[in-house]
């Protein structure tokens, strides 16, 4: 975000897209301004300048009631991500972004225990799906709006709809009715929740600004001031696999966040976690629905655990629930092994669509059964280990895209989905191998793997001569709100 200038001063350098200023200081406020035209909007954040509050609602509104031209859009972002902006006109572009449609309201008495958590996306993510119903066990209200898979990265909502009958489409009555009596929920965007956000989405897809802080920022907290929240934590991703390589980058948009959420009256905490390796030890739907199971069965793949109690544990805190993030993380670990988080997604199940008798099956049978009652694919294949060493890395970006390329992901919007396409990790990290041992499952539809596709699977094994060793937290530092210290 860039350092603003006044009409007529040499224009400021460009600045790159991670870059925040808190803006320079302003004198009393003077009769309200005539409303500008987009060209002299677009010129003036072109120049350097700095767009008021009243300027960014003229711009979001001139988007959503269509009045703005596809080119003046693409001008108006272009300038954003080449001008950036400082924190104030940030915090106004999301709150113009989040009233742009209809606004969800909850009784009073919910307010403390209104929260929400969000993800950048990952490979394997599928904290999503344990940690709503386990923070609904611990009295949480859970509205959580979700998206579909993008690229290399899984979508909450598609894994979700491998489970026949899931409806990801609810009415805010329906929300309501779910909170009421399950304490979550899992729904998609509706084009009435801030529609000028999905209009600028499609727009940054197709004009390069994608990379733009403050347009990323924005996008992500519109959605979430809807929901009308006590509290969000974000999990911002970093590494190979993620939007941002370096923890440095991602650090910079998790402060954003932050700082726009305070500025706008939420309170945001941005944890920053790994995305080298797949989360879990299961990618792709139906897989990592059975994968979430599991952990609600208090067992499973332990980075999955640790990042569910350490994310849910530092909202029960930061919503004042309890006194400290490390009793927070207890509270939801104990849903998960006295089995109240999976009672709670049974139940949402049932009220989303899935028949009773199938929500009630997967909830209580075991793995294999659970496996027999979901989507499944044709055809298994197993890759040996080439050498003997220690798994010292199993590269999530070269696994994900050859699921994509098998039919886990989509090519074009609206595109159908193989459900049970996936890949199950038969090692961890820091185990050791010997040459010829399966160390991953592929589940696909195609008669077999391509030479390259295998080619690539097995480049994402890394191997190395270290001695065996216990593989790190993904959960790397929390960001937390200026109210707020470590506990």
């Amino acid at each position: 975000m860039a350092a603003p200038a006044t009409p007529g001063s040499p224009a400021p350098t460009p600045a790159a897209p991670g870059k925040l200023s808190q803006g320079a200081p302003r004198g009393p406020p003077g009769p309200p301004p005539e409303p500008k035209q987009l060209p002299e909007l677009i010129r003036l954040k072109r120049d350097g300048g700095r767009l008021s509050e009243g300027d960014i609602r003229g711009f979001v509104s001139a988007v959503v009631n269509g009045s703005a031209q596809g080119t003046q859009i693409g001008a108006m972002l272009m300038a954003i991500r080449l001008r950036g902006m400082d924190l104030e006109e940030t915090v106004a572009l999301t709150q113009a972004m989040a009233k742009s449609g209809q606004q969800l309201e909850w009784p009073e008495a919910w307010h403390q225990q209104l929260v929400d958590k969000h993800s950048t996306g990952g490979v394997g993510d599928k904290v999503s799906l344990v940690l709503a119903p386990a923070l609904a066990a611990c009295g949480c209200k859970v509205p959580m709006i979700s998206g579909r898979g993008l690229g290399h990265t899984g979508g909450t909502l598609d894994k979700l709809e491998s489970i026949p009958g899931f409806t990801v489409i609810q009415s805010p009555e329906q929300m309501q009715g779910l909170l009421e009596q399950v304490g979550c929920c899992i729904v998609g965007q509706s084009k009435k929740l801030a529609p000028a956000d999905g209009i600028l989405y499609e727009a940054r897809d197709v004009t390069a600004t994608v990379d733009s802080l403050p347009l990323i920022t924005a996008s992500i907290l519109s959605k979430k001031v809807v929901e009308n929240l006590s509290a969000l934590v974000m999990d911002v991703k970093f590494g190979e696999a993620a939007v941002f390589p370096s923890q440095a980058e991602a650090r910079e948009l998790a402060r954003a966040l932050v700082g726009v959420g305070a500025g706008l009256g939420l309170r945001v905490a941005a944890a920053l976690t790994a995305m080298d390796n797949p989360l879990g030890r299961s990618v792709g739907h139906t897989l990592e629905v059975e994968e979430a199971l599991l952990c609600m069965d208090g067992e499973g793949p332990p980075d999955l655990r640790d990042l569910v109690t350490k994310l849910g544990g530092a909202l029960l805190w930061l919503s004042g629930q309890v006194e400290t993030q490390a009793e927070g993380a207890a509270r939801v670990a104990a849903t998960l092994d006295h089995g109240s988080a999976r009672g709670r997604f049974e139940r949402m199940l049932a009220m989303q669509g899935v028949d009773p008798g199938l929500a009630r099956a997967l909830c209580s049978g075991t793995p294999a059964q659970r496996h027999q009652l979901l989507p499944g694919a044709r055809k298994q294949e197993e890759l040996l280990a080439p050498a003997d060493g220690t798994v010292e890395q199993v590269r999530a970006l070269p696994l994900a895209r050859v699921l994509h390329e098998l039919g886990a992901g989509r090519n074009r919007a609206g595109e159908s989905l193989r459900p049970g396409v996936g890949a199950e990790l038969l090692v961890s990290v820091g185990q050791r191998l010997r040459r010829g041992t399966p160390w991953l499952r592929v589940h696909l539809d195609a008669p077999a793997l391509s030479d390259p596709q295998r080619c690539a699977l097995q480049g994402a094994l890394v191997l190395s001569d270290r001695a065996p060793f216990a593989a790190p937290s993904p959960f790397a530092e929390l960001i937390l709100p200026p109210t707020h210290t470590q506990q």
